[in-house]
């Protein structure tokens, strides 16, 4: 017997999960866009090691945020979406809780 959720599909109880996810990654492109010009002009290298270091934990932060949202959906027994699509239109994935620990694993 497995457990099925589904990624983070737009609906009213996500959007505060959403927001801080693209509000992690907006974060993200812009210490790597520091870290890059960091790179270019050729500082010291603690500058750019702590540039990288934030660039990493923002885009860690993220993942987690996104997995955190599917298991409290697996966690909370939300039915499955069959028809459920992302922003983009595409047609949403269903994770089972096996798949969700593997996601948050490699994130570890």
């Amino acid at each position: 017997m497995s457990s099925v959720a589904s990624v983070p599909a737009p609906t009213p109880g996500n959007n505060a999960s959403r927001r801080r996810t693209v509000n992690r990654l907006k974060r993200a492109h812009g210490q790597l866009a520091a870290l890059i010009a960091a790179v270019e002009s050729g500082p010291d290298c603690g500058s750019v090691v702590t540039q990288l270091s934030a660039v990493r934990g923002a885009l860690d932060k993220a993942g987690f945020e996104l997995i955190s949202a599917a298991m409290g959906e697996c966690l909370a027994g939300a039915p499955p979406e069959p028809e459920a699509t992302t922003p983009d239109g595409a047609a949403g994935q269903q994770l089972t809780l096996e798949e969700i620990r593997g996601l948050f694993l490699r994130l570890a």
